[in-house]
């Protein structure tokens, strides 16, 4: 039966409403840069994370070198934090730093994952190809809300969600050792208008006894 992460990770990946969770280790497919998300050099980024992402796919559908495991790719996300430390309605894109990643299949291996890239080195032409980086994160405990609308109208969410940390005694940490917070793309943003988008936003939480 065919893995679709929408209907059976939905705890995961589609929250009701601001949660508190625990998110187990899952490895990724990263890029790592810096610089505001508009410019093309970030559009070139994704396309190399869904390029290999789908060669990864196709070798796990057809059980190339494994057992056969079909799936719909994961979605985009994101670990964001900014070089001068700008924020909220000052936030300075051309400071932002971040790691784009997608998550990849239990299955798939280091060995995979380096054959899926030269195959599509040998298919297409982008500079962020050999830039690419297969790790495992544990992100653990975290508060997760969805928010529906632009990126620019992000902070809206971000406040209720720090409003319901403060009540329930939570307080945040880095994820990835030093970025703010995780967005996880639920929409594509070439086919969804902005008031549309549906984004996961998530902090990673001390726990109760850590200081």
């Amino acid at each position: 039966m065919k893995h679709e992460w929408r209907k059976q990770e939905k705890d995961i990946y589609l929250p009701k409403k601001i949660e508190i969770t625990r998110i187990p280790a899952f490895n990724f497919l990263i890029l790592e840069g810096e610089g505001n998300p508009n410019r093309p050099e970030f559009s070139q980024q994704i396309e190399a994370l869904y390029s290999v992402s789908y060669a990864i796919r196709m070798k796990l559908k057809k059980g190339i070198g494994c057992e056969a495991f079909e799936y719909t790719v994961y979605p985009l996300e994101g670990v964001w934090t900014t070089s001068d430390g700008s924020r909220d309605e000052s936030l300075n894109k051309e400071a932002l730093v971040y790691r784009i990643m997608i998550r990849q299949p239990e299955s798939a291996t280091k060995e995979m994952v380096l054959e899926a890239i030269e195959n599509t080195k040998g298919k297409k032409v982008n500079p962020y190809l050999d830039d690419l980086v297969f790790e495992s994160y544990e992100e653990g405990l975290v508060s997760q809300i969805i928010h529906t609308g632009s990126f620019d109208t992000e902070q809206m969410s971000f406040e209720k969600m720090d409003m319901f940390l403060k009540e329930a005694g939570y307080s945040k940490n880095w994820t990835m050792k030093s970025y703010a917070h995780r967005e996880i793309y639920l929409s594509d943003a070439r086919r969804v208008t902005p008031e549309k988008r549906k984004t996961v936003l998530r902090y990673k939480l001390k726990e109760l006894n850590e200081s």
